[in-house]
């Protein structure tokens, strides 16, 4: 029996970028899955206050080439590959002077969002997508998590709809809080319009720009969720609403606990 293919898709993992405690089970989940008899790929945001020396970064020659559009604008996409401490597993990189160089993760030294926070989640999202298309490799699963993800369940429902590599691809998207205050640039929905398939509908569930607007919009397009138990309200009343979706609430984030539940629900979805 072939082994499932599950793609983890997140802004935060630890070591390397620790905002919240999704970084703990961003590291955690792959290492489990594995062990469990997964293969598992991981792609992050290379953000610039990732040591590169001491996470042992380097550029992958071969996937090199990728440019992402945003605003008419062609931006090259760089791909560094680690190895994950104590896993026989890799997390890549992607990474692009203009978007990620500064050393700082969404806010500048006096606590401002940056401007550019939407260009940079919509360079990420399809960066992400357009990579595994150049790995070659169909996942079974793809499992985002934090809001900078949220844009990749909508895209492949719409751009990449027709793509032969995720054509049997199942979604979870992950419900979580994270802490996000601000909200993005005002035109940040006409920017989602990436390609004729998206529509005004499709967009109307990420316009406000703001954290829980982001999360019910990636967990509109997701096909399963994965619901923390500290999401607010408006969050809350969406996953009580919505309907055709498998869903998991954690009650715990503790590795003990949640890691099975989540090994069981990935099976669930992937057997839906």
């Amino acid at each position: 029996m072939e082994k499932k293919r599950i793609l983890i898709v997140t802004h935060e993992m630890d070591p390397y970028i620790n905002l919240t405690q999704a970084a703990k089970i961003a590291n955690s989940l792959p290492k489990y899955l594995q062990d469990n008899g997964m293969e598992i790929r991981v792609l992050m945001p290379k953000f610039g206050n990732i040591n590169e020396r001491r996470h042992r970064l380097h550029e992958v020659v071969r996937l090199s080439g990728i440019n992402v559009i945003i605003n008419d604008e062609d931006y090259p996409l760089v791909i560094k590959v680690a190895s994950l401490p104590g896993a026989r597993l890799q997390v890549y990189f992607l990474d692009n002077e203009d978007f990620f160089k500064r050393k700082a993760v969404f806010e500048d030294e006096n606590n401002h969002f940056y401007e550019d926070n939407s260009d940079r989640m919509i360079f990420f999202c399809k960066g992400a997508l357009e990579t595994v298309r150049k790995f070659g490799w169909a996942p079974d699963l793809i499992h985002c998590f934090g809001w900078m993800t949220s844009l990749i369940p909508m895209f492949l429902k719409t751009t990449y709809k027709d793509d032969p590599i995720f054509a049997n691809s199942k979604v979870i998207y992950t419900l979580s809080n994270n802490y996000f205050k601000s909200k993005l640039k005002a035109d940040f929905s006409t920017q989602l319009q990436i390609s004729d398939n998206i529509t005004k509908k499709h967009v109307d569930y990420f316009k406000e720009g703001d954290n829980t607007s982001l999360n019910i919009g990636g967990s509109e397009f997701a096909d399963a969720l994965l619901v923390e138990n500290d999401i607010d309200e408006s969050m809350a009343n969406y996953v009580k609403k919505a309907k055709g979706k498998i869903v998991l609430k954690l009650k715990s984030s503790d590795d003990e606990e949640a890691l099975p539940l989540v090994g069981d629900f990935y099976k669930n979805v992937l057997a839906n």
